[in-house]
């Protein structure tokens, strides 16, 4: 199981890489296309779409790696027993949040599929589309979340960026 949610983890990270690619791309075909007295319909609108698909993906990988900002001023001042109570209390509770935050993501994808919802800009995409990734990434993030939480309970180590990169 570890294998698997690492591995969960580690594709939607480069997803998340490659939107950043397609944002990329997304902008030089808009700055190519101007020089160029050329219109691309809704290149400023995928560079969005690839923007927010590739913050989203990454929650999850940025999180196991110990890479997402922590305030551990509060953990180091308390003793290890008491440091690891309120580690497991925020994870709880960021558990919670992002329950949330998944299931409304979730069903702002669904509303747009449902609805024929689409994008007012020029390229008329579909906004279901984009929703999806926003879902997909709140959601594995909720399960990253859980996994820490499961593995604090059992006694392991917050991971840490100095961890994760040695």
């Amino acid at each position: 199981m570890r294998r698997f949610l690492d591995g969960l983890y580690g594709a939607a990270g480069l997803l998340a890489a490659l939107c950043t690619v397609g944002v990329l791309v997304s902008v030089l075909a808009a700055i190519i296309a101007r020089q160029l007295s050329l219109n691309i319909p809704g290149t400023d609108a995928y560079a969005g779409y690839f923007m927010a698909a590739a913050g989203f993906l990454a929650l999850a990988s940025t999180f196991k790696h110990g890479e997402h900002i922590r305030v551990t001023l509060v953990l180091n001042a308390l003793a290890p027993a008491n440091s690891r109570r309120l580690d497991i209390f925020a994870l709880a509770v960021g558990c919670v949040l992002a329950a949330a935050f998944a299931y409304f993501s979730a069903k702002l994808a669904y509303d747009s599929w449902q609805f024929n919802d689409i994008s007012t800009s020029n390229d008329a995409t579909p906004l279901w589309i984009p929703h999806v990734s926003m879902a997909a990434g709140t959601a594995l993030f909720l399960v990253a979340l859980v996994d820490e939480l499961v593995r604090r309970l059992r006694g392991f180590a917050a991971a840490t960026s100095q961890q994760t990169h040695e």
